[in-house]
């Protein structure tokens, strides 16, 4: 596999990158499969910081077909459910009428809202669709970049969770830019990556998670190309919602910015240094203990524990409440992914919990499935 070697600053585009720190094969693939283990591809997950701005950022980059050879990703539980709600409110707000949605993926926010609204049709630009064609939603079965052609009538385009994804952030600002005309609306959700990473989520950054995006970068990036913000609201710890309006051709940035190095690059080493210790810990607590233990999280949150030296000797297993993951492996493991209701009959047993902003809602539905079950954290 060849690397897309990214040695320029998404924000400044100087190639004076400082290097982080870098993970060794690391699985570039955060879903769970149903190939033999050997055919898994792994690389190094190298992190790198702008010294002039404080992005940090991978300069290595995966192959897009192989990063998203398919789709992992289905918005399961009571968290993505109220997310997706709020989210598609807060669309049908700015009074759409014909919607393109980059990315999409198992098409619930399309769904929840074309249903809030009479007249709005929608169409999704996703390489991996889970959901089929209706009379109001529409798939196109691509990515969305500098090249997508479009005929028809667009006035809003939305995404959630797809900025942090970009390879090149100019670009994909850029390429959405000149796809509205002035007036028109940009409507998007990304994750509060700066609170999760200070919080040490392993899901923060990643192989898609490709650079450390947060609200300051964001109005940089929407008013170098043409945007105005007319609204941005932080979704508790979970998101935040921008709504823009394309009012200007691209021109050159009118925004200048604080540096931020010193302070992002405290926050990613905190985060590096806590989950050695974590580690060090967790394994000493699962060594020590005389029963079945297992981890949530066939995800990114797994594969990070892994990495970072979690004992998979200990491991029996991974548990995960999405459907489309159980009864296949995680990529870069060996675990056959199973429902949490296994729990339910051992009268010994642990789970390594390590799911980020999910955590209150999956320890409470543990406890309900087996009181006894000891919690690793």
């Amino acid at each position: 596999m060849k690397y897309i070697n990214r040695d320029e600053s998404v924000i400044t585009g100087k190639r004076n990158l400082e290097q982080l720190f870098t993970f060794k094969d690391f699985p570039v693939f955060f879903g769970c499969v149903d190939s033999d283990q050997n055919t898994d591809i792994k690389a190094d997950m190298s992190w790198a910081i702008c010294p002039e701005s404080g992005v940090i950022q991978l300069d290595k980059l995966i192959p897009l077909e192989i990063l998203y050879q398919e789709q992992h990703v289905d918005g399961t539980g009571p968290t993505w459910e109220k997310y997706y709600h709020d989210f598609a409110d807060y669309i049908v707000k700015q009074n759409p009428k014909d919607v393109l949605e980059i990315g999409g993926g198992a098409g619930k926010l399309a769904d929840i809202a074309v249903d809030l609204t009479l007249g709005t049709t929608w169409t999704m630009a996703e390489p991996n669709p889970l959901h089929k064609e209706t009379n109001r939603i529409k798939i196109v079965q691509k990515f969305f970049d500098e090249k997508f052609k479009f005929i028809g009538d667009i006035d809003t385009v939305v995404f959630s969770q797809v900025m942090e994804h970009a390879y090149d952030p100019n670009i994909f600002v850029s390429s959405i830019s000149k796809f509205l005309k002035n007036g028109n609306k940009l409507v998007f959700a990304y994750p509060n990556l700066k609170l999760w990473l200070e919080k040490k989520y392993t899901n923060a950054i990643n192989f898609e998670h490709t650079f450390f995006i947060t609200d300051y970068f964001v109005d940089y990036l929407l008013n170098k190309h043409g945007f105005a913000i007319k609204d941005k609201t932080f979704y508790g710890d979970h998101s935040i919602f921008y709504v823009a309006v394309k009012t200007r051709s691209t021109t050159k940035n009118q925004l200048s910015y604080e540096n931020k190095y010193i302070e992002y690059k405290k926050i990613f080493n905190d985060f590096i240094d806590y989950h050695k210790n974590l580690v060090e810990e967790l394994n000493k607590k699962i060594n020590s203990f005389d029963g079945k233990v297992y981890l949530f999280g066939a995800h990114i949150f797994a594969q990070y524990l892994f990495e970072f030296g979690l004992n998979k000797n200990k491991i029996v297993g991974l548990l995960d409440n999405s459907p489309l993951k159980q009864g296949k492996r995680l990529y870069g493991t060996k675990y056959i992914v199973e429902s949490p209701l296994v729990l339910e009959k051992d009268k010994k047993v642990g789970v390594v919990l390590r799911v980020g902003i999910y955590r209150d809602e999956v320890l409470k539905q543990l406890k309900e499935i087996n009181p006894n079950v000891e919690i690793f954290e």
